[in-house]
């Protein structure tokens, strides 16, 4: 965890309620950091449906394997998280580290083995010793609490500043349900299908197939439209699970991802969603600044987001947002090598309110002073039209600063 906790975290937290249904605990296992929480158990009481979302990396970690082939079952009892120790490009012993956490997970809570999830994060190509935390989890068990988000929260971050937590409620018939979350990840992020490890319940009634649908529709915007390095983790992880503990209130269960009564539950969840991956990008590693990327007049919504990522992920952009340099020719060279149809003599750029560049060339009223006043801001707005048709897009990235070299560069010594 670094020093000093990043400007642009959140003021305060939201109270976030229990899930009924759901319980959670965490243990100091000292499997990289001293004296913190590193291990989180959360516990269904009965089984809960789940959905998942994992790395397109092709180097995926070993509990990306071994969720992905439990997810089918569509039912959850127990989630071990540990912090410190990806268990990545870790070969037979990490096949063996999920086993025994698996068997060891299912044993304390009283289930069977494809009923349960894990995750890891930290250091990749080192071993991860789970007799380190595997013996705990019955003692885990028995002290596990509905009431525990903000210290679960804790426990899952690596160079996080700061725990990641978010809620929201929604009717569904008539019916309130609330929905909570948390995450973490600073460093090693641009997500490609999921991100980072985020784990979602709520105490809705939903059948585990329209759940994925909402899930797999719900990071497109949201997390898989943040970026701090470009770099995609190898354990990306998000995981939604519903207890169904609404149905006690006489919340139908919803059976299609077509059902009206839906709605509200869609937008609150894509809310969560988004609120959770701008938290994420508002602790990028050594981030001072949020930079938001929106691309218009591209070919295709596709073509908009590719352009948008190629500026996002520019260090060049990135660093002259951390010496606060309007250097708007960046984000042209940004768009130009993008891959996608441009048409130089279209297009126009505007930072903050600031038009800087139109048709092609430098805006006749251009003003260093207009501009330099926007980069000092802490949110930092980056308009480029095209000119060719109606796709858009929106990215989120941070500036790139010295720190983030000083965390990087000595990241596992």
């Amino acid at each position: 965890m670094s020093a000093s906790v990043s400007p642009l975290a959140p003021k305060s937290y939201p109270d976030m309620p229990p899930i009924r249904g759901l319980r959670m605990a965490t243990a100091a296992a000292g499997i990289k950091y001293k004296n913190r929480t590193d291990v989180l158990l959360m516990v269904f009481d009965q089984p809960a449906a789940v959905a998942g979302v994992f790395t397109r990396s092709k180097c995926p970690s070993a509990p990306v394997d071994f969720c992905r082939a439990n997810l089918p079952h569509g039912k959850a009892r127990a989630v071990v998280v540990n912090s410190g120790n990806a268990n990545a490009f870790t070969g037979l012993k990490g096949r063996a580290a999920t086993e025994l956490t698996a068997k060891s997970a299912a044993s304390a809570v009283g289930c069977a083995e494809n009923e349960v999830y894990l995750a890891s994060t930290g250091v990749i190509g080192e071993p991860l010793d789970a007799g380190k935390f595997a013996g705990v989890l019955g003692d885990m068990n028995a002290d596990a609490e509905p009431d525990f988000w903000l210290d679960a929260a804790k426990a899952i971050m690596t160079t996080d500043t700061y725990p990641k937590v978010a809620t929201r409620l929604a009717a569904i018939g008539g019916v309130t349900v609330t929905i909570n979350g948390i995450a973490k990840g600073a460093g090693m992020i641009a997500p490609d299908m999921a991100t980072m490890l985020s784990f979602v319940a709520t105490d809705a009634d939903i059948a585990p197939d329209v759940l994925q649908q909402l899930l797999s529709a719900g990071v497109g915007p949201t997390f898989n439209s943040v970026t701090v390095d470009s770099d995609t983790s190898t354990s990306d992880t998000l995981m939604l699970f519903a207890t169904g503990a609404a149905a006690a209130d006489g919340q139908a269960r919803v059976t299609s991802v077509e059902d009206p009564a839906l709605a509200e539950f869609r937008a609150a969840l894509n809310a969560l969603l988004k609120d959770l991956a701008l938290q994420v990008v508002r602790d990028g590693e050594g981030a001072r600044k949020m930079v938001e990327v929106t691309v218009t007049g591209a070919e295709t919504g596709a073509a908009a987001k590719r352009i948008a990522l190629s500026i996002a992920n520019s260090p060049l952009v990135k660093t002259a947002v951390a010496g606060e340099d309007a250097n708007w020719g960046r984000v042209v060279m940004a768009v130009g090598k993008a891959g996608e149809m441009a048409d130089r003599d279209r297009l126009a750029i505007w930072f903050g309110d600031v038009r800087v560049a139109v048709n092609g060339e430098r805006d006749p009223d251009y003003s260093e002073a207009a501009a330099s006043a926007v980069m000092k801001e802490e949110h930092i707005p980056v308009r480029v039209d095209l000119g060719l048709g109606e796709g858009r897009a929106t990215v989120w990235t941070c500036d790139l600063t010295k720190e983030y070299v000083a965390i990087n560069g000595d990241y596992r010594s």
